[in-house]
């Protein structure tokens, strides 16, 4: 085929073999190749295994993996720069994450640190610490002030660089992860006691990237405004310990009841050991728990030098106990009273530390607890009783100790002042009161004989009933009879007037029943009204706080001078001492007689619900309750459980003090003559005139008698008296007054017959034929 020779376009051939001659083409050969071909690195070996057999040499190999780039060292190599790399994009990856949860904070120049939670230290009549109340549970405690131990044993065990990282500790914090990765579990932390005071002072417990990245900021931010020893003392005296307590003094006074100046070393390994996990390493949970932890920091501190050897194994030996489920003494039933008074007393709320100074004598207050404890345990289980409470109240209104019940650990509920309870005979000092006001006498006669009003027919203790006696002899023996009658001759209104101006402050039921305590008191109450009878008829203001002062001595509040109010006359007192007098001289608490002038009075509720004993000298007045909470029937009187506790109370709180008589005189036979029998009446019996200084007052037709609208039966209206509202306990309770089968004050079964005493006798102008009805 003829060569085509027209001229057209000349395309470039790569490779193709290279026409002799021909100049000026574009062509690409081998030699312009980045990578050599095959066919080239061939040649190139080939000439040089000729030039080594021309020179007779032979070629040199490389070793494998001496590379520059290839075996372990390239490996090695790679791996560095590759670990640098992710190391500078990991920084700048935290510095944003850093900046931005940063950018969400407030600006550092606006940081401070929180005020602690106010607290209240509530001490006694001679400055005894009784107890500390506000959120923390005790006051802070300086760093030179409290046990050595203690922070020793905190870095020991929660931070053993404190004194050497600058706020975040990274060496601390590798050997945690470490230690973590290879337990397989978090077994350790790496935060610092400068981030976990960062945490509790600014930040809540989430667990988030946030909450780290800020907590890592107020650390650094802490450690450069306050040194090592301001950052420790605030986080001693605000971490949480467990069961409450926030701050070393209120976690030494709730688990050894001492305060943290006096902690030993094993307490305060034991204390160190809780931060790990308060609540479940919390020796009042689980106290083998808290003692091997403290084991662990004891090893710790011995590690670090703090301690030796022989230390160690001494505080090591010391057994696990267990501390109370609470708080624990009968003092804290007045610190909670107290609480709830502080507020009105100081006019607001607490804003700062203050010291709160009580009434309370501590060494009556631990004897009054030690004697109703006693009681308890040694006849609670024979006459089924578990609750107690005792009210000690000095003539000048002070309460010189209270208590609210068997154990505080176990039940807070205060029955001294919070649960109100029928008070039985115990209110008969009223109505024989309210009787010697209208111008009856002691050695005024009535005759203690079954009697009906309405339909309720109050009935004497087993039934005995003793004819004709006098006022006193009543009061006494707490003839229920007679109180009725009285009750019903002076009224019941009238009645219940006295007792409020007396000092009972709760709602009282002005009907029949009234005479044999139907309607509810507290114990506090109840004694504070019968401070009157140990005056010669002052009636004091009853207070707990004498003086609250802040910290720095400022005054907040003082009482002053007691506060006095005279509610009865010298000449009607000294009758009523004379009159309750009887009762432990030969009446129902001759048990009390504790050898110097003293009087009181006994009562027992309907089935022995609540026995009562409220008696006083001229220093005290001290009533004592026994019962249940449930408000189960008891085997309980006034006389066998009561009686012999408040004898042992006021032989103690007596002791050193002059013997001085009750205030008042009267004596029987200072005018009159002798009273003259009368026949029997109204099928009561043989009546006695009355040898009263004034007439009976005539007691109104709708209070007696057989209309229905005035049955004691019947709710009544209760008269009212602004006062400080009361709580009632948590039991309902049944109707107070009504059944043949209630056991109001001493009342006790069966019934006499209505008879009893001889046939009636119409004489519609006897006092008796008037509260019959008839």
């Amino acid at each position: 085929m003829a060569r085509d020779t027209r001229k057209g376009r000349i395309e470039p051939t790569f490779d193709a073999p290279q026409a002799r001659g021909s100049k000026g083409d574009l062509r690409l050969g081998d030699s312009d190749r980045v990578v050599p071909s095959r066919q080239r690195r061939a040649g190139k070996s080939k000439a040089s295994t000729g030039k080594g057999k021309a020179t007779g040499r032979k070629p040199v190999r490389r070793k494998s993996g001496s590379g520059s780039g290839g075996g372990l060292f390239g490996f090695l190599r790679g791996a560095v720069y590759w670990s640098l790399v992710l190391a500078l994009w990991c920084g700048i990856a935290g510095v944003g994450v850093v900046a931005y949860y940063g950018a969400k904070m407030p600006a550092a120049t606006s940081w401070e640190i929180p005020d602690r939670p106010p607290n209240v230290k509530i001490v006694s009549a001679d400055n005894k610490l009784i107890a500390n109340r506000g959120m923390t549970g005790g006051e802070a405690v300086g760093l030179h002030e409290m046990s050595p131990f203690i922070p020793e044993a905190v870095i020991a065990i929660e931070d053993r660089r404190f004194y050497s990282h600058f706020g975040v500790d990274p060496v601390g914090l590798g050997r945690a992860v470490a230690e973590n990765l290879m337990a397989g579990r978090l077994t350790q932390g790496g935060s610092t006691l400068t981030q976990q005071l960062a945490k509790n002072l600014f930040l809540k417990p989430d667990r988030t990237i946030e909450r780290k990245v800020q907590e890592v900021l107020l650390a650094l931010w802490l450690e450069q405004k306050h040194s090592k020893d301001q950052i420790l003392e605030m986080y001693l005296n605000r971490v949480y310990f467990g069961s409450g307590a926030y701050g070393v003094e209120a976690a030494s006074r709730r688990y050894f009841n001492k305060s943290a100046r006096d902690v030993s070393l094993s307490e305060a390994a034991l204390l160190a050991g809780l931060l790990k996990a308060p609540s479940r390493l919390s020796p009042a949970r689980d106290p083998q728990a808290a003692e091997s932890r403290a084991q662990v920091v004891l090893a710790a501190m011995r590690d670090q030098g703090m301690i030796g050897d022989g230390e160690m194994t001494t505080a090591m030996s010391q057994p696990a106990t267990r501390a109370a489920a609470y708080w624990t003494g009968s003092e804290h039933y007045v610190a909670d009273r107290i609480m709830e008074e502080l507020p009105g007393l100081i006019g607001g709320d607490i804003a700062s530390d203050v010291v709160v100074e009580t009434t309370v004598d501590l060494r009556l207050q631990k004897q009054a607890e030690k004697t109703i404890r006693a009681m308890i345990d040694e006849k609670g289980g024979k006459l089924s009783v578990s609750q107690g409470a005792l009210v000690s109240i000095d003539t000048g209104g002070a309460v010189r100790a209270m208590v609210g019940g068997y154990d505080y650990a176990n039940s807070q509920f205060d029955r001294a002042s919070e649960a109100r309870r029928q008070p039985g005979s115990a209110f008969k000092p009223f109505v024989f009161m309210a009787a010697l006001e209208q111008g009856r006498r002691p050695d005024s006669i009535r005759n203690d004989a079954p009697i009906k009003i309405g339909n309720w027919k109050p009935e004497n203790y087993k039934g005995k009933y003793h004819g004709p006696v006098t006022l006193s002899e009543a009061l006494a023996r707490s003839l229920n009879s007679v109180a009725a009658q009285l009750a019903m001759e002076a009224g019941p209104k009238t009645v219940v007037e006295l007792a409020h101006r007396m000092g009972i402050e709760s709602d009282l039921n002005a009907n029949a029943s009234i005479a044999l305590g139907t309607s509810e008191v507290t114990p506090l109450e109840l004694t504070a009204a019968y401070l009157p009878f140990a005056t010669g008829g002052l009636r004091p203001e009853v207070y707990f706080v004498s003086r609250v002062t802040t910290t720095s001595g400022k005054v907040l509040y003082d009482h002053g001078k007691a506060r006095m109010t005279r509610v009865a006359s010298p000449e009607i007192i000294g009758m009523m001492n004379s009159m309750m007098q009887g009762t432990i001289d030969f009446g129902s608490a001759r048990a009390a007689d504790i050898g110097r002038p003293a009087a009181g009075k006994t009562g027992t509720t309907q089935q022995s619900r609540d026995a009562w004993f409220v008696g006083y000298t001229a220093d005290l007045v001290t009533g004592v309750w026994f019962g249940n909470d449930a408000a189960k029937a008891t085997k309980a009187t006034g006389s066998n459980l009561p009686v012999p506790a408040w004898r042992a109370f006021m032989e103690e709180a007596e002791k050193g003090k002059a013997v001085r008589p009750l205030p008042g005189s009267w004596s029987p036979g200072g005018s009159g003559g002798t009273p003259s029998r009368l026949p029997p009446m109204n099928g009561i019996g043989g009546g006695i005139a009355s040898r009263d200084s004034a007439p009976a007052r005539p007691v109104p037709q709708a209070a007696v008698g057989n209309r229905p609208a005035e049955r004691p039966a019947a709710p009544a209206p209760a008269v009212s008296r602004s006062s400080r509202p009361v709580p009632s306990a948590n039991v309902p309770r049944p109707a107070a007054n009504v059944g043949r089968d209630d056991r109001t004050a001493s009342i006790r079964r069966p019934v006499p017959p209505g008879d009893v005493g001889g046939a009636q006798q119409k004489r519609p102008t006897s006092i008796l034929d008037v509260i019959m009805g008839n």
